[in-house]
């Protein structure tokens, strides 16, 4: 058999699994990522931190309907690294914070609760691995239960 073929379905498998159990689909994505950034740009705390660095929001949302797409339904859509643009931000644990407050409200509000339910578990990891790596880059090694504030902060 072909590895790349058996990875490329079970994939598929995976992928129609979450589908059909939490009903997320690519339409779902899409306006569940326009409503966070929509929210994220209006924000006093981290939507100067995005300013300063998106210059059009666009291509930017693109991204991120592939990145979640990935996260979400392991489409294989996204290919970046995410921890590569997160090391320089200015940011901590404050800033993921309110990443998360701003994604649970856009997904409570988008979603039905099974899926809003399986977005939120990934995007808690997702910013927990975030915080760890821009610490770590800081010459901080996290504990366990321990945040990464700035001096500062």
């Amino acid at each position: 058999m072909n590895a790349a073929r058996d990875a490329a379905e079970r994939r598929a498998r995976a992928t129609a699994e979450i589908v059909a159990r939490t009903g997320i689909d690519a339409a779902m994505i899409e306006r569940l990522v326009r409503h966070f950034y929509e929210r994220v740009r209006e924000d006093p705390l981290i939507g100067p931190v995005f300013a300063a660095r998106i210059g059009e929001w666009e291509p930017h949302l693109q991204r991120m309907f592939a990145f979640w797409s990935s996260v979400a339904l392991m489409s294989g859509e996204y290919h970046g690294s995410p921890m590569e643009k997160h090391l320089p931000l200015p940011v901590d644990a404050g800033h993921f914070d309110r990443w998360l407050a701003l994604f649970e409200a856009a997904a409570r509000e988008i979603c039905p609760p099974i899926a809003a339910d399986h977005f939120l578990e990934r995007a808690r990891r997702i910013a927990q691995s975030l915080e760890m790596g821009i610490a770590a880059g800081q010459g901080v090694l996290l504990g366990r239960d321990e945040r990464f504030r700035r001096t500062g902060s």
